[in-house]
């Protein structure tokens, strides 16, 4: 039996379980930012409004029904069209560091 080298480079898992990675992290940042939208409504401090839209942004990434949702908010409350803009520049902004980001694996 030949051993290895103890240098020698971990095989990087398949493309395509890095995407599934991915994918979770930003449904689950979309979620989080729901979340603490929901919180924001209550609680003097959080944006709830700003954290709503950046997490509805975030799954309208990943799920077809988010991405109707937002529109229909977005035709519905016209002023607060500008909020938005906003949530969806920090949203793209947030994703696309996790699209960067390498995974623990690699």
């Amino acid at each position: 039996m030949q051993n290895l080298p103890t240098n020698a480079p971990k095989a990087s898992p398949p493309k395509r379980i890095r995407a599934r990675w991915k994918r979770l992290l930003i449904l689950i940042s979309g979620w989080g930012f729901i979340f603490l939208g929901v919180l924001g409504i209550f609680l003097p401090i959080l944006q709830g409004i700003l954290f709503l839209a950046i997490g509805f942004y975030l799954l309208s990434l990943e799920l077809p029904w988010a991405h109707r949702k937002m529109e229909q908010m977005r035709e519905r409350y016209p002023k607060l069209s500008a909020t938005f803009d906003e949530a969806r520049l920090r949203a793209a902004r947030h994703a696309r560091k996790i699209r960067r980001r390498k995974l623990w694996w690699k």
